[in-house]
């Protein structure tokens, strides 16, 4: 029956892999007749007390008291100290709930690694032993923003080797039917930027508007190109869109952290007042 259990696990990873952390299915501990777990399970995933409250840290408590092999108890406990900002309470569950299910959670703890503490080396070894359970696909982000993969090149690109981060995202927009998410083009744009290949980076952030136009950040990284190929004129106009963008709401967000590459009014702002002027023409 264990085997099963991680059947399941694999097959469901594969088939909706941006859904992160789904319940568990009880059901298979009643079928392995261990009625300790079933009985625990089925009281960590019904309702009871909003999350992080004091009724439901007690239910997960219980219900780890009970069966304390049930992972999902573990990770869901671990969420409110992770959204708080107790990251050592919350370092201690989740590595508890890797340890007992690493395939399910392994992804998970390596996405908050790189999210929230910027642990980008602790990241890494989280996908890449993930890529060892799971060689033909470990999955997306907890908000489905990312692959894993994408995620693990960011944080490469966190550890200053952007050209290894450049390379991870390529192979992976090159895979055979693998859709691009919202922000790989706007990555490869920005990096390729601050790599010096102003043309390829300038190709890139064109491929992030044509096919997503709905963030100021692309045109701001395209003016800080033409900023450094001298054009002036494309850098404003650059410039113009992406506070009208921003203005508008269309920029990267997110309630918990502040996203790579993204910018706030003040940079564009900054930019707009450095823009240079075109001289007026000399008349004699």
């Amino acid at each position: 029956m264990k085997i099963y259990r991680v059947m399941v696990v694999v097959l469901l990873l594969c088939l909706i892999p941006i859904s992160g952390i789904t319940e568990p299915n009880c059901n298979v501990y009643k079928m392995e007749n261990n009625m300790p777990c079933y009985e625990a399970c089925v009281l960590a995933t019904e309702g009871g007390g909003a999350q992080g409250s004091r009724i439901s840290q007690q239910k997960f408590d219980q219900a780890i008291a009970q069966c304390p092999a049930l992972d999902y108890a573990y990770m869901e406990k671990s969420v409110p100290y992770l959204k708080r900002g107790d990251f050592i309470s919350w370092k201690k569950l989740i590595d508890k709930a890797v340890e007992l299910n690493p395939t399910l959670h392994l992804g998970y703890r390596g996405w908050c690694r790189y999210q929230f503490l910027r642990d980008y080396s602790g990241a890494i070894r989280d996908f890449e032993q993930l890529e060892k359970l799971l060689p033909l696909e470990i999955g997306y982000s907890q908000n489905g923003d990312y692959h894993l993969t994408v995620a693990k090149a960011l944080c490469y690109k966190g550890l200053g080797k952007k050209q290894k981060a450049v390379e991870i995202i390529e192979t992976q927009l090159n895979k055979k039917g693998y859709s691009p998410g919202l922000y790989e083009y706007l990555h490869l744009g920005v990096l390729k930027m601050e790599l010096g290949e102003l043309d390829d980076a300038i190709s890139w952030l064109n491929k992030s508007t044509s096919t997503n136009d709905y963030f100021a950040e692309a045109y701001f990284y395209l003016a800080q190109v033409y900023r450094a190929k001298n054009s002036p004129k494309l850098q404003g106009e650059n410039l113009i869109k992406a506070k009208e963008y921003y203005i508008k709401g269309y920029r990267r967000k997110d309630p918990y952290v502040h996203p790579m590459d993204k910018i706030f009014l003040t940079d564009i702002e900054e930019e707009l007042a450095s823009v240079k002027k075109p001289e007026k023409p000399h008349i004699k």
